[in-house]
């Protein structure tokens, strides 16, 4: 039997997320294409001193945009592309920081989707919260950080 949490979520917490997630993969693509270009002279540097011994190792430059997505948003939360545009990618249902496991899952559905199109991006138009169908299967949710935390009542900061 499957429980239904109470929807902890409001409206404004997915208000213009879709806007700033399309920014932040630009941003995104953009440092990775600087993180895989910087490795790769790196690694033809390496070659050239090791007399081709380590040229084997530019095999491993395809796996440098799935590595920067699976280890931002397992120790961050957010790509820092998203978490420049005030984004954040949290548990849908405890908003905790995603996992090992959930990041893991998350980054191997946008790749899988991006291999075959990026079609499947389309479903987050159309979703409540405008998730993503690799968001569903991993359990996630990106939202605006800026409204996760909000102070108590009352509460003035030291201002009267």
């Amino acid at each position: 039997m499957i429980y239904a949490l109470p929807s902890a979520f409001t409206p404004d917490m997915t208000e213009g997320v879709m806007f700033r997630r399309v920014i932040a993969w630009g941003v995104d693509l953009l440092l990775t294409g600087m993180l895989w270009a910087v490795l790769c002279g790196l690694l033809l540097a390496l070659g050239v001193i090791t007399l081709g011994l380590s040229l084997p190792l530019l095999v491993l430059l395809p796996l440098v945009p799935f590595c920067y997505g699976f280890l931002t948003l397992a120790a961050f939360g957010a790509t820092p592309g998203q978490a420049m545009l005030g984004l954040a990618v949290r548990d849908a249902v405890t908003r905790a920081r995603p996992g090992m496991g959930q990041a893991l899952i998350s980054t191997i559905g946008f790749s899988l989707t991006l291999a075959t199109s990026g079609l499947w991006l389309a479903v987050a138009l159309v979703t409540e919260r405008h998730r993503t169908l690799h968001e569903f299967v991993s359990g996630l949710v990106v939202l605006r950080a800026s409204r996760l935390t909000r102070p108590a009542p009352g509460w003035t900061m030291g201002i009267v």
